[in-house]
């Protein structure tokens, strides 16, 4: 996409960005599959047989909901609460596990894009579907403890995407004014959905993870780019039209 194309997508407001709330698999980070890996492990050890049509049916679900909260993605998938309570378990130590043989990198130039939002003086915050301590470890295997402002997951918010709590709950914890001041940026449907309901002024998809350009766009993208390192246009083309 050209930086023209990416300047004619950009949302128009005169409010300057000072925030920004990023997705973590599939948007700043990489896991090579290895989330539906763990959730599959999940289906399997609370008696879903692998191969199954209901095994099939359960994990499309999954990925259709990539980027919701796990738990909440268990408790529909599961009726009786602590069995979906135990999936997310062993989704979790699964994850874990995984993350210990080096498979969790960072996409490219993503690090740069956060750092150059910092210094640009944005403030980022890297919010994440996983848990509290699953969201920890990913982010302590890259060395990433410290590299946003603000890490947050649902328990943090009270809900987590499709709503719009993090992105609020970022706001409010570093003391933005506006909501139109945040730019959100993810690869799936309900990270832009989370942004259409917080009232972010740019919503932006990358083509990185789970969902289509299509697909990205009618959840609400106002712009879809191939990869979070190209932000730092976008940001900056933004600024260029409303100054």
């Amino acid at each position: 996409m050209t930086g023209d194309a990416l300047t004619r997508d950009a949302s128009h407001t005169s409010n300057r960005l000072r925030l920004a709330v990023v997705d973590m698999v599939g948007t700043t980070i990489t896991d090579d599959g290895r989330t539906e890996r763990a959730m599959s492990r999940a289906l399997a050890e609370h008696g879903i047989e692998p191969g199954s049509s209901k095994f099939e049916s359960m994990l499309g679900y999954a990925r259709d909901t990539m980027g919701f909260s796990k738990m909440t993605v268990f408790s529909h998938l599961f009726d009786d609460a602590e069995v979906a309570a135990s999936a997310n378990k062993v989704f979790e130590k699964a994850y874990d596990e995984m993350i210990d043989d080096g498979g969790v990198r960072a996409i490219p130039g993503a690090e740069d894009a956060i750092l150059w939002m910092r210094e640009s003086g944005m403030q980022v915050c890297l919010a994440t579907g996983f848990g509290r301590h699953t969201q920890n470890m990913v982010l302590e295997s890259l060395g990433w403890m410290g590299l946003a402002d603000l890490s947050l997951c649902p328990a943090d918010a009270g809900r987590g995407r499709p709503y719009p709590d993090m992105i609020l709950t970022a706001v409010l914890a570093l003391d933005l004014d506006d909501v139109r001041e945040v730019a959100v940026v993810g690869d799936t449907s309900s990270d832009m959905l989370s942004g259409i309901r917080s009232g972010a002024s740019l919503i932006a998809g990358v083509l990185t993870g789970s969902h289509s350009e299509a697909t990205l766009r009618a959840a609400g993208a106002t712009v879809v780019v191939d990869s979070i390192k190209q932000l730092p246009l976008l940001v900056e083309k933004r600024e260029a039209r409303h100054l």
